[in-house]
This record gives structure tokens, sequence and C-alpha cells, in this order.
């Protein structure tokens, strides 16, 4: 069984909840903790509270050749992306739009189950799982009825989208030994509360393109999984919303969107991080419309545009109209209005440590000496 509780509550009295928390808890809806402390098999794994306002220790620089990437953010790792937003900017965005983000998740949904699928080939049986940004735990359901003998933590910083997590049945409330091995927890992806080698399987769907500092993620990210653990994740490539920044520019309008990572540079990121024999694909998926208003409306209940210098307030009047003319000429035979969305799909593992003095030679390199010898 599962058990988890907030540290903060035990040493001293337990915090006040907002209104909003507390009518989240009268639905069963499960309590968010920001510290959880995790007994399972007679283990015991300890996770810390997240200090927000600085980082759990400085990065060291790793310095590397990036390969074909083609993102302008990652010209080195030396100077790695930093994104012209903030985390807190992140997560205020998406608890405004909790409420209505699920009428217009089809993209999150869609790509949850496609990287779902890819377990089907990759040989592993967690018995623990952490799902970084769940959301309202879209693929709980998904990776619990895979593996049935796991127990699933979902994490998000949104605590507005972890209270639209659905509740647990009434056949489990009153049976709880049939109630789903899931629990909550408020964190974030760079800082989470959880003990080194605690995680068998980290999971992140549609997430890490949201983190302004994303090569901090994977070393921690690496931390919590154990040896021979995998890393599963999903994220927007730079060709997401390209008829969108069309018709901006079409229309006359600055924009500044959110800037995507390639999928290259990501590789890299966890080749620098530590993480072994990382893989990384990509396709685009498209979506149509029949407005430029139901367009622009799932654009941004996806998790509008973070970025600090963004432009004050929505586009009206001229420039509005201008948008939707550009738009309108983008229509299809069929009288639709299409929207890419490149999906980048990663998977690594946690190698063994090395040993002190140990090296690792790429087998290229051996072959290559021996055709010259």
């Amino acid at each position: 069984m599962l058990e988890i509780a907030d540290h903060a509550a035990r040493r001293n009295q337990a915090p006040q909840r907002s209104k909003s928390e507390r009518e989240g808890a009268s639905r069963g809806v499960p309590e968010t903790v920001a510290a959880i402390d995790v007994r399972h098999e007679g283990q015991h794994i300890l996770g810390a509270r997240i200090n927000r306002e600085a980082p759990r220790a400085p990065l060291r620089p790793v310095a590397m050749s990036l390969g074909p990437g083609t993102s302008e953010l990652t010209p080195t790792l030396v100077d790695p992306p930093r994104m012209p937003a903030r985390v807190d900017t992140v997560r205020h965005q998406f608890d405004r739009r909790a409420a209505r983000f699920a009428q217009h998740d089809f993209i999150v949904r869609e790509v949850g189950g496609r990287l779902i699928e890819r377990l089907q080939v990759i040989r592993l049986d967690p018995r623990r799982i952490v799902d970084v940004g769940c959301g309202a735990g879209g693929t709980q359901a998904a990776l619990l009825e895979r593996f049935p003998q796991a127990h699933w933590l979902g994490l998000d910083i949104s605590l507005a989208m972890l209270a639209r997590v659905a509740p647990p049945s009434a056949l489990s409330r009153l049976l709880p030994w049939r109630a789903p091995r899931a629990h909550l927890a408020c964190a974030e992806a760079a800082a989470l509360p959880l003990a080194e080698g605690s995680a068998d399987l980290v999971f992140s769907n549609l997430m890490l393109h949201w983190q302004p500092q994303p090569h901090t993620v994977f070393p921690e990210w690496l931390r919590v999984l154990r040896v021979d653990g995998l890393l599963l994740f999903s994220c927007f490539g730079p060709d997401t919303l390209k008829e969108l920044r069309r018709a901006y520019a079409a229309a006359g309008i600055a924009a500044r969107p959110m800037p995507f990572v390639d999928m290259h540079d990501f590789g890299d990121m966890m080749v620098g991080a530590g993480f072994a024999t990382p893989v990384m694909d990509a396709e685009t998926i498209r979506l149509t419309y029949a407005s430029p208003q139901a367009l622009l409306r799932e654009a941004a209940a996806l998790g509008g545009n973070p970025r600090d210098d963004r432009a004050a307030g929505l586009v009206s009047g001229q420039r509005a109209r201008a948008l939707f003319a550009a738009l309108d000429e983008m229509r299809d035979r069929e009288g639709r209005i299409a929207l890419s969305f490149e999906i980048a799909y990663g998977h690594a593992w946690k190698p063994q440590p090395r040993l002190r003095g140990q090296s690792t030679v790429p087998l290229d390199h051996v072959r290559a000496q021996l055709r010259r010898s």
C-alpha cells in the first residue's frame, strides 16, 4: 500500500488550505502535497520540501558538439537554453486554464496514448511510475492498466490542474483494497520531492517544452531513477503552430511565440546529464478547425504564451480582423484551417555507475582505429 503524508503537517499544525482546495477535497479529489513520504515494501523514500526560490545545486556546464540540431536556442550546452519565461508564469497560466482545459486537450490525449504505445516494445516492469507534468491525470488509467502492479505518482506545478484528476470511484472508496495505487504531489519538474533511485519509470507527456530551462530537468530525472530505469517523454518541436506564426506575420502583428527546442538538442541534453542510449524521433500531427476563432481558442487553452516579453493584452480591432483574414486564407479544400504540432519523442536509460578510473570508448572509434591499423 502506498502511503503519502505531508511532513509540514507532521512537524507543525497542518497548513491552511484555500477555499478551492477544500472544495476539491470535499469532492473526493486526492489531496496534493508539496512533500511526500512514501513507504512501500519496507523501503522508505523521503522527499524534502521544495524550495522554489533557489535551485537544488548549480549545474556544471558540459561542453559537447550538438549534431544536426536546428534550434537557435542551444548553440552549445556551455550556454544552455534559457527561454524567456518563468516557472511561476507557467503555473499561473495553467491554473487559469484548468477549468476549460479538458475541452481542448485532444492533442494531449492523443500524444499520451501514442507515448504509452511505445512501452509495448520496451521490456519493462516498473513498480513505481513518476508522471511528471501529469496535469489532470490523463495517462494515469492507461499506465496502471498496462502495469497493474505499479504505483503511480502524478506530479504537476498547477494545483488547479491536479484538482481536476478524477476521484476514486464509489466502489473503490467502499473497498479501499480495490482502489488504484495512485497519488498526487505538487512539484516542479527540476526539483522533485523524491529520493535518489526511487522510480523505475519517469514518464512525461507534453510538459518539457514549458520548462524555461530544460537542461536542468534531465539531471533531476536521472537522479530519481533507479539504475536501468527508463525515461520516456514527449514534447512540442520547433514546427508546432507554424501556421499560426505565419498568420501573425501576414497580419503584421509582431508576435513573440514560445520557442520550442529541437529534438536533437534534447538528445544532447540527455547525454550531458548522464543518460545512456538516448533515442529521439519526431512526427507531425495536423488538426483542423472550422474557424479562426476555434483555432485560437484551442491554441490559447493548451497553455498560452508564458514569455516574459509577450505582448500585453489580446489582439483586437483591426489587427484581430487582419489575423482572422490571414487564417481564413489558409483554408483547405474542405474549408477547414489546419494547425501543425511537431511532436518529439525521447527515451533513455539510467546506466550503471562508472567505476573510478573507468572510461568509455565508442565502438565506432574502435572500428575506425582497427581499419587504420
